[in-house]
């Protein structure tokens, strides 16, 4: 299967070969990569060292990516599993998902990554390699091919529905003889696993011969497997023969690990007096396999080692030339420079001053800006209401005391003409008292304005600042009820929960539109809230009148 699955990057590398025409340096690249082909299961070590020097000096990233996946290839087959998923790794770094012509070496990646995962036995590990090596795979054949090995490792795993549930997908999808037995045998294995009195003889039997139909040694390797570990307990007889036979095809097809699990089947079933036999033999091939693989393992160590040390002499060589020009390249730059630094240093300082001279400029217009906002307001809220105040009063108080009305006239007045003093006026002490005349001052007739909890206790602990805003506050929402909202009840109820004082306003008035226009009062009462750390709503969604909820901090 392995050397099937190997031919991925070799097709690709001919369809890239075949569209590439460009400088010589990319030419020697192409033909190291052919030359480690050639040498591919006949001298493998051969064949990974031209591979690894594709991988050091080529700049074409799908052409290392094929080169690290035979890499790959080539340590699996030498029981380098763990060198193999660090090559693989390396080769999918090379790879874009989103390019058409990386996807076929994606697939294969992946792939090999299921395969050394289930040659580590972590079976887990291996589903979603190939799930990925499914979804990059435009060739329906090696799709099957992919699916077959997710059934494995489901099977490994012991996730034996859903391996079948594979199979049989895979079987009705299979036209090809060595293929359809393949799927056939491992169907049969499975099922016989899941149900150990399941009959799988005929299915593993009918698989045998079309292997042998189609001189399919290697598939015929694996029959003898199943057939060993079906018969053991059924027919020992039987299992020990296949055994037998698994190990003549293991040692035609020059298969260590064959070898080694068919003497584990024969020292198992074989007769007494032949045991030993066996037993040496395993242990003999045994420690040759490993001896072998070690030395693969160092040998590509070595071979990465001396295309390494090539390439650092390289650069040091390519170091030297460069630094020689890169002192007479410092030179000139320094001169450069020097010059362009003047230049540069005389343009900032021309445009600092640009910028700093409208920069002083505009700061002057915005305190002449903000020096006008606060003139406009102090107009409306120390005058302008007060006015509207007094009004109300002369308009709804018979037998008002002239003398009194006269002495607030003058206030105002005065209070017009030092409309520039910066520093608000300070809320007296009694705040209580004297929040509660304002408001009441509102009534008419024809509106009623009912208090609540408004005790001088509650504002003990409310800072003169704060007062101050919060008189405004309720000033400019009477004087908005008072000119738009026609309500004939007006209740205030104020509250006080822990650390925070809540007034709750409410009217029967029309109300406030959902889309409220925010002029300059209710702007201004906005911003007084947001001054002391407080919070303002509107409940807009009301059918009839308005409700406010103010809530603020004590200190």
């Amino acid at each position: 299967m392995k050397k099937l699955l190997f031919l991925l990057p070799v097709l690709m590398l001919g369809l890239f070969s075949c569209q590439t025409k460009t400088s010589p340096g990319h030419l020697v690249k192409v033909a190291d990569y052919r030359k480690a082909e050639s040498f591919l299961y006949r001298q493998n070590d051969s064949a990974y060292y031209y591979f690894n020097k594709v991988v050091a000096s080529s700049r074409d990233s799908l052409q290392i990516a094929m080169a690290y996946n035979n890499m790959a290839v080539i340590q699996s087959d030498a029981g380098d599993y763990f060198g193999s998923q660090e090559s693989l790794s390396m080769s999918l770094r090379f790879l874009d998902e989103k390019k058409e012509k990386d996807q076929a070496c994606l697939s294969s990646d992946y792939n090999e990554l299921g395969l050394t995962s289930i040659n580590l036995k972590n079976y887990e590990a291996a589903i979603p390699f190939y799930e990925l090596a499914i979804k990059f795979s435009r060739n329906e054949a090696f799709k099957l091919i992919f699916l077959n090995n997710k059934a494995l490792a489901l099977e490994k795993k012991g996730s034996y529905v859903s391996a079948l549930k594979l199979y049989r997908v895979i079987i009705s999808q299979t036209k090809n003889e060595k293929e359809y037995a393949r799927t056939l045998s491992n169907m049969a294995r499975t099922q016989w696993l899941y149900h150990p009195d399941y009959n799988a003889a005929p299915e593993l039997l009918k698989a045998l011969r079309i292997r042998q139909k189609e001189n399919d040694f290697w598939g015929q390797n694996a029959s003898y497997a199943h057939l060993a570990d079906y018969y053991t307990r059924k027919r020992p007889d039987s299992a020990f023969s296949y055994a037998s036979q698994m190990y003549t095809v293991a040692r035609r097809l020059s298969s260590p690990d064959d070898q080694l699990e068919a003497l584990q089947k024969l020292i198992r079933l074989g007769p007494p007096q032949f045991t030993k036999s066996y037993f040496d033999r395993y242990q003999q091939l045994n420690d040759s396999v490993q001896t072998s693989r070690n030395a693969a393992k160092n040998q590509f160590a070595f071979i990465r080692y001396d295309v390494e040390k090539g390439k650092a002499d390289n650069l040091k060589l390519q170091r030297d030339n460069t630094e020689k020009r890169y002192q007479i390249a410092r030179q000139r730059v320094f001169l450069f420079g020097t010059l362009f630094l003047l230049v540069t240093g005389t343009v900032i300082s021309v445009i600092w001053y640009r910028k700093r001279k409208q920069r002083l400029d505009l700061e002057a217009q915005n305190k002449i800006r903000e020096s006008q906002l606060k003139t406009s307001k102090k107009v409306h809220d120390v005058v302008a209401n007060g006015l509207y105040r007094m009004m109300t009063e002369i308009d709804n108080q018979e037998g008002i005391d002239k003398t009194r009305l006269l002495d607030r006239i003058e206030d105002m007045y005065e209070k017009s003409r030092d409309i520039s003093y910066e520093q608000p006026e300070l809320p007296a002490l009694d705040f209580g008292e004297k929040l509660g005349s304002l408001l009441k001052a509102f009534a008419t007739e024809r509106t009623k304005v009912v208090l609540a909890g408004n005790r001088n206790e509650l504002w003990n602990r409310v800072s003169m600042p704060v007062q101050y805003e919060i008189e405004h506050v309720l000033q400019e929402l009477m004087v908005n009820m008072r000119k738009h909202s026609g309500a004939s009840n007006v209740a205030i109820r104020f509250e006080r929960k822990g650390n925070q004082i809540h007034i709750y306003y409410t009217d029967d008035g029309i109300g406030l539109p959902k889309e409220v226009k925010y002029k300059n009062g209710l702007t201004s009462t906005g911003n007084r809230i947001n001054h002391i750390q407080g919070a303002i709503t509107f409940e807009t969604n009301r059918k009839k009148g308005l409700r406010i909820l103010i809530s603020f901090p004590v200190s």
